[in-house]
């Protein structure tokens, strides 16, 4: 995720504080490093960065002394390369003459790098915010203007971003914006940019929200904008913004819990963006192929996400693919395991105790090990061979939900790339997953409210919906003081059908594939008096079987089982703000487990 804030005054002066309290408005952007950068008026650029916290760093470098009159700050969420001083940001050029910081990932960065290496730049980090300052330093020094410099630079770079630069000699800044967020802000005496609102309102709230394709000239007393096209003018009106600081942080949302949620379709887009552009992704789908035994380990979520691999495995690839909870993993395999089979360590942390725990056994046992991960400079990454980063950015909210899909996703590219079959079809994901969210909360009030009425109720899925159903249970033990239970709806009459009483509420998750025998699940709980909701696509099987159909976008059997989980999420939202609990920080519950 990251953030950016760049500034520029009428006057010099101590920017240190602004650039402080902008990077601690956006701390919960990112932690694993922060950078802050000063230009001064006769040319001289103060840069000061390093891993940690800004709390910590910023006292530490004395960010507060820094002086100038343009400053800019960065916020790292690690990515493409490990939380370290060198690949902290701000970066400058290779002549030490500009100086910039990005948001989000650019995905080619890899092979920009030996291209500029080729072409004699001095390359100092694996980060891709530096790749972003020499792809515009590629054509300035080739002696195009600034503003076609950023153009070109702007088509070099793929992937999802956000960027802004200074130059030594003109009292500028520049930024221009693919896929992440800008914004830009009109202060008294001053200008600003900022990947969030958080660190803009203490200044100003006249805004102007920037879009794809569209280059920010800051001044101290004007902002203006060009595109990216053809460099022409554009015309835009500042926005007034009312909110609160609260609720600017959380993006405009209640919760940091209903952002994430939303949040799904952009970083359901980037990780698709960087699986496409993974060397190491390919290395571990060949591995995985080859393997004696697979095994898929996790815990909570992560094991959930393990179990839908496990099935986008087996039936794409015919490769079997075992999904175990970590200390399950111990216990039940230890003993067999040799340097002939593969496990993919699942954590949205990194530093899950039970899946370290697994992790190091199975390295004692010559296992190959490899990591799905959220958390670029964890434990897990360092402690695997190749990992798979989530590229979800910084989840606040305890529950998981952005995390829980782009595992989900990642897995179902893993076992489409074993299986020698295109991946395309994924870019469909993230347009269908904003359908979801949108559909679902059109949907939503009759189920929160029905749901809302009972201490308990089951939520049934089979095959691939299954796992849903288990995270959807979850989602709701976690938020809502609701005992929620997922089942395979199979095993429904083997027991848990003696709570059926009338009025009592279960959900079904329904793939298009597996209809027929959803609907027979329906009546065997409907005929004993059970309101019965079905998650899935229009089918008038459904329709006319269940008392409610939330309608899912149409879609394929492997992609129907992420979309159906975001109606489960918001349901487990919704009835936890409705019972008056805070869905973001759930009693007992900590975001990280490190402990056994």
């Amino acid at each position: 995720m990251c953030g950016i804030f760049g500034i520029i005054t009428t006057n010099e002066k101590l920017l240190g504080p602004l650039l402080v309290n902008a990077a601690k408005r956006l701390s919960y952007r990112g932690y694993d490093s922060v950078g802050c950068a000063t230009i001064t008026q006769d040319g001289k650029i103060d840069l000061r960065k390093d891993v940690g916290k800004v709390d910590d760093v910023s006292p530490r470098l004395k960010f507060e002394e820094m002086y100038g009159s343009r400053g800019i700050t960065q916020l790292r969420w690690a990515t493409f390369g490990t939380p370290s001083q060198v690949n902290s940001q701000p970066h400058l050029d290779s002549k030490g003459m500009m100086v910039g910081a990005h948001n989000g990932n650019v995905v080619n960065n890899i092979e920009l790098r030996q291209q500029f290496i080729d072409e004699g730049m001095v390359v100092r980090s694996d980060n891709d915010g530096e790749t972003c300052v020499h792809a515009v330093e590629r054509y300035l020094y080739k002696g195009f203007n600034i503003i076609d410099a950023i153009r070109k630079a702007y088509n070099d770079l793929l992937g999802d971003y956000s960027f802004v630069i200074g130059l030594i000699g003109e009292e500028k800044l520049y930024a221009f914006k693919k896929g992440s967020g800008l914004m830009a802000g009109m202060a008294e005496n001053a200008t600003c940019v900022s990947s969030d609102l958080p660190s803009i309102l203490p200044l100003t709230r006249k805004v102007l929200y920037i879009e794809d394709g569209e280059i920010v000239i800051l001044e101290p007393d004007k902002i203006e904008l060009h595109s990216v096209r053809d460099g022409s003018i554009i015309h835009r009106n500042y926005e007034i913004i009312t909110e609160s600081m609260d609720i600017a942080q959380k993006g405009g949302y209640a919760h940091f819990m209903l952002k994430e949620i939303h949040e799904q379709p952009q970083v359901a887009r980037e990780l698709i963006h960087m699986l496409d552009n993974s060397a190491s992704v390919i290395s571990i789908g060949q591995r995985m192929m080859k393997a004696r035994n697979l095994y898929l380990v996790g815990c909570g979520t992560s094991y959930h996400a393990c179990i839908l691999g496990s099935y986008y495995i087996s039936n794409l690839s015919g490769k079997a693919a075992f999904p175990v909870l970590a200390t399950q993993f111990i216990s039940q395999y230890g003993p067999t395991l040799g340097p002939e089979d593969v496990g993919i360590f699942v954590s949205q942390s990194g530093e899950t105790k039970d899946v370290l725990n697994a992790l190091n056994l199975a390295k004692t046992r010559g296992v190959q090990a490899f990591g799905l991960v959220n958390v670029i400079g964890s434990t897990l990454t360092k402690s695997t061979e190749y990992y798979v980063p989530l590229t979800c950015g910084y989840e606040i909210s305890v529950p998981a939900t952005k995390t829980f899909s782009n595992q989900a996703l990642s897995f179902l590219y893993l076992a489409l790339m074993m299986a020698q079959l295109p991946t395309t079809d994924l870019s469909l994901l993230p347009d269908l997953l904003q359908q979801s969210i949108i559909s679902a909360e059109m949907q939503m009030a009759h189920l929160e409210n029905l749901i809302s009425k009972w201490s308990n109720t089951y939520i049934l899925g089979y095959g691939a919906t299954y796992p849903i159903a288990l995270e959807g249970a979850l989602k709701l033990k976690e938020v809502t003081d609701v005992h929620a239970e997922g089942l395979l709806s199979t095993e429904f009459k083997h027991g848990p059908l003696a709570a059926v009483r009338n009025g009592y509420p279960i959900i079904f998750i329904a793939n298009s594939q597996d209809v027929p025998l959803i609907v027979s699940g329906i009546n065997e709980v409907a005929c004993r008096g059970a309101m019965t909701i079905v998650i899935g696509e229009q089918d008038h099987r459904l329709q006319s079987n269940a008392h409610d159909l939330l309608a899912l976008p149409h879609s394929t059997p492997y992609l129907n089982p992420i979309l159906a989980i975001v109606p489960l999420q918001l349901l487990a939202y919704r009835v936890s703000v409705s019972r008056g609990f805070n869905p973001d920080y759930p009693q007992n519950l900590s975001k990280t487990l490190t402990v056994d």
